[in-house]
């Protein structure tokens, strides 16, 4: 199996920092955050890996070279422009049509089953798998109960909320290429593009490991100093930072 990580992105988020370092290539800890990727697809036993560069890209490019330094094999693929999480994919198509692959998103850290997703996946047997991250956050307020907005039937007192978070993590069969169009987003457009065609999208709940994305300047901070203690982050670890 291949994994394709998009790395893209200018990560207008975080700047400062990414004025003049690509958001894969910021440091947590001892390593990039790209490189947590790369050894876990690569410990999970998929060693060939494409990532999709763009900005700033030749720091990531210089860095990983042909990947043999950090055990597997690497490829890019270009974006000139900026072509969305779908659109990295549509002009390299042809490369991607023998077998299934998976997709990483190259700022986000995880310690996910891998294993275990592509196995979900299989028993699923539909064209495309997300990974979705089991949360739950406590509401800061007490709610009101109302079915006709008139009427109160009850209180709810600073409630859990139970949720479900796509995880930007994929698993595709080759047939996800067809509905692929130029500068989209697998999100807002190429999945509700399968459903409307009656293609079966599965979803892989997980909740032991971790998931961490690295989209803003405080959770670049956060995670920095988290990281900072040791790479080898628990679940245990992560939980108990969201809370600070």
């Amino acid at each position: 199996m291949r994994a394709v990580i998009l790395c893209g992105g200018e990560g207008t988020r975080l700047r400062p920092y990414t004025y003049t370092v690509p958001k894969p290539m910021l440091w947590l800890g001892s390593r990039h955050i790209l490189e947590y990727s790369v050894e876990h697809l690569r410990n999970s036993g998929i060693k060939d890996i494409i990532l999709s560069v763009g900005y700033l890209k030749e720091q990531i490019m210089d860095h990983f070279g042909d990947g043999s330094e950090f055990g597997v094999n690497i490829d890019y693929f270009v974006e000139e422009e900026a072509l969305f999480t779908a659109g990295a994919f549509y002009p390299h198509k042809e490369k991607l049509r023998d077998e299934k692959f998976i997709v990483f998103m190259g700022d986000h850290v995880t310690n996910i089953n891998i294993e275990r997703f592509i196995k979900a996946h299989e028993e699923i047997g539909g064209i495309a798998t997300i990974a979705a991250k089991k949360k739950k956050t406590s509401l800061e307020y007490g709610i009101i109960e109302s079915e006709d907005e008139k009427v109160i039937q009850g209180f709810r007192e600073k409630p859990v909320v139970n949720y479900l978070i796509n995880t930007g993590m994929y698993l595709f069969e080759p047939e996800t290429l067809e509905y692929i169009k130029p500068k989209e987003d697998f999100a807002k457009h190429v999945f509700p593009r399968m459903l409307e065609a009656g293609k079966k999208l599965g979803m892989y709940k997980f909740s032991r490991e971790y998931w961490i994305d690295i989209g803003r300047v405080k959770d670049y901070e956060r995670m920095r100093e988290l990281f900072s203690v040791s790479d080898l982050v628990t679940d245990l670890d992560f939980e108990k930072s969201q809370k600070e």
